[in-house]
């Protein structure tokens, strides 16, 4: 055996330095991905004036629609692409390029469907999400524009992954790189420069997802790419339907029920602590969402390594894969669960600059993070259930820690008078504990103990 991997051969070299290369570049590929928004929260936050923190809450009721936008696209992705992985690894081309061809279509009438839907029913649907009338202009401004790079954002998320999995997770990452740079350069021109604000937040966003949606489709189109693939073609094989979206349902969930969380945490702070409790919340969504780029990383990387070891029969490196890819995300969680306790205001004045918002931000803070690295668990037991092709298991934990568990503890601790507001922060650290636990469990007796050669 090499010790390189060609083209996306996962059965060949070592698994670890084989979900290394996919998931550092992966890793990167997803922070500057995850710029998009952040940047936008980041300038924002630190506007002049006494609109920054009313303009962070605006852009923090926007968090749950596009939260469930990014499911729409993950139902798709994330089902097609371990098929497509399986398919390679079963050396079946032909099937992996049919599977290719059917998620590119299923993404462009996924993602403008779904702008459609939420451009005529947003206004009750931001004061469903806690919304006042200070905080509604908004909200509404960023999201009218937001809307219309959907199909961009759809195709530059979904489809980057298929250039990953055929061998090339460098040029994936230039994928997100080349937005990024072009929303780095735009969202200080047009917030501050043009004197656009939020507005100006948005078309930088939506130009930066147009320029990242091209990429992918030139490289995808290029003569000498393994799967070949047309963007100007539209088709959906039916066969193949039904075992993609079954396969993408735990990310569907997972995305939908993220958005159901963050839909109810602002309303309940809308009641228990106001608008600047959301934008607390705003930011600590911004906190995870950075802080968890590394797990995504490094279980992303393994998914398609260890997907076409499964299609391969080569259960010893499927093995080795999971455990490597668990101890590498427990190691990091544990030192950022660290660095919450001891610097907890460092992560509030990155998003902020105002004094009040740090000051009560700080408990809030050190709750929220305190099971942080229980997450381990959850993604590493997810990962494994999707790559391997058992989505039940994957749905029904991304339902029970986020529906079961920190939906009713959200609106009910708040009423308990000596919890109060802390209530809807507690609830996270204790369902991570929880539901992390008990996907990792599951995933180790049904899963694990049954890859044997």
């Amino acid at each position: 055996m090499t010790n390189t991997v060609s083209h996306g051969n996962f059965a060949e070299g070592s698994v670890r330095k084989n979900i290394l290369s996919q998931a550092i570049p992966l890793t990167l590929a997803q922070f500057v991905q995850l710029l998009y928004n952040i940047v936008d929260r980041i300038y924002i936050g630190h506007m002049p004036g006494a609109d920054a923190g009313v303009a962070l809450t605006g852009l923090g009721l926007c968090f749950p629609i596009i939260t469930l936008i990014s499911s729409f696209v993950n139902l798709v992705f994330t089902g097609a692409a371990p098929l497509c992985s399986m398919s390679r690894g079963n050396r079946d081309t032909k099937k992996a390029g049919k599977i290719l061809t059917t998620a590119y279509s299923l993404l462009v009438i996924i993602s403008i469907s779904i702008a459609i839907i939420i451009f005529f029913v947003k206004k009750p649907l931001l004061y469903l999400l806690g919304a006042s009338d200070v905080t509604y202009g908004y909200a509404v401004e960023y999201l009218n524009i937001y809307l219309t790079g959907t199909l961009f954002f759809a195709i530059g998320t979904g489809m980057n992954i298929f250039i990953s999995l055929q061998g090339y997770p460098r040029i994936g990452m230039f994928t997100t790189i080349i937005g990024a740079v072009i929303n780095l350069i735009l969202d200080p021109i047009l917030i501050f420069g043009f004197n656009m604000g939020v507005k100006g937040a948005a078309i930088a966003t939506v130009w930066s997802q147009l320029c990242s949606a091209l990429w992918v489709l030139f490289y995808l189109s290029k003569k000498d790419m393994e799967l070949k693939f047309n963007p100007f073609r539209f088709t959906v094989h039916s066969e193949l339907l039904k075992s993609i979206l079954t396969l993408g349902m735990p990310g569907f969930i997972m995305g939908v029920t993220n958005s159901a969380v963050q839909s109810v945490c602002n309303a309940t702070l809308s009641v228990y602590g106001g608008d600047t409790y959301i934008a607390i919340m705003t930011i600590f969504n911004s906190v995870r969402e950075i802080s968890s780029l590394p797990i995504n990383g490094i279980t992303s990387g393994s998914q398609p390594v260890l997907s076409y070891n499964y299609g391969a029969k080569e259960y010893v490196r499927v093995k080795e894969g999971i455990k490597f890819t668990a101890f590498v995300a427990l190691c990091y969680t544990g030192i950022f669960w660290i660095s919450t306790l001891l610097f907890p205001t460092v992560y509030l004045h990155f998003f902020s600059s105002d004094a009040y918002i740090i000051k009560i931000g700080k408990m809030p803070l050190m709750i929220y993070f305190l099971g942080y690295i229980f997450m381990t668990f959850q993604f590493s037991a997810q990962s494994t259930f999707v790559a391997l092709g058992r989505a039940k298991h994957a749905v029904f934990f991304s339902i029970f820690r986020k529906i079961i568990i920190v939906v009713p503890l959200t609106i009910l601790l708040p009423k308990i008078p000596s919890v109060g507001v802390l209530g809807v922060f507690w609830a996270e650290p204790i369902s991570n504990l929880i539901g992390g636990m008990a996907s990792f469990i599951t995933m180790i007796q049904t899963v694990y103990k049954n890859l044997i050669e």
